[in-house]
């Protein structure tokens, strides 16, 4: 294993993570201001580019330390709850009918974030509880 390209590759993953949540903040909160917000396009496309890259960085990253979701617990627990906060993400963006609806779905993809980025820290599912 190329420890330099890895570590790159780590450093991009993270970085991707941070524009990630920032994208969606920015764009969950103007849609809870407006239920009719539609973004610029490239702000519609950006995010789904970023995400690309987060999780090929990903799969390179489990790849080359060798580590399967189905073998990791906090690595399937960070699939779990990447699938909770794309699930809340659609709910807020697309599906919800009322600004209650999106205020919980938002809160919850915020909290399912916190969650996946606590777990990449402490590479436990259970955060040391």
């Amino acid at each position: 294993m190329d420890v330099e390209l890895y570590q790159l590759i780590k450093t991009i993953h993270m970085s991707t993570a941070v524009v990630t949540i920032c994208c969606f903040i920015y764009r969950g909160s103007m849609k809870l201001r407006d239920s009719e917000y539609c973004p610029a396009r490239w702000l519609k496309v950006f995010p789904h580019i970023n995400d690309t890259i987060l999780l090929a960085c990903a799969v390179y990253l489990a790849t080359e330390s060798q580590q399967l979701p189905i073998a990791t617990n906090w690595l399937s627990a960070k699939i779990a709850a990447l699938l909770i906060y794309i699930g809340m993400g659609m709910i807020v963006m697309r599906f919800a009918k009322t600004k209650t609806q999106r205020v919980i779905a938002f809160g919850l993809a915020i909290l399912s974030f916190g969650y996946i980025a606590l777990v990449a820290l402490s590479r436990s599912a259970t955060m040391g509880l």
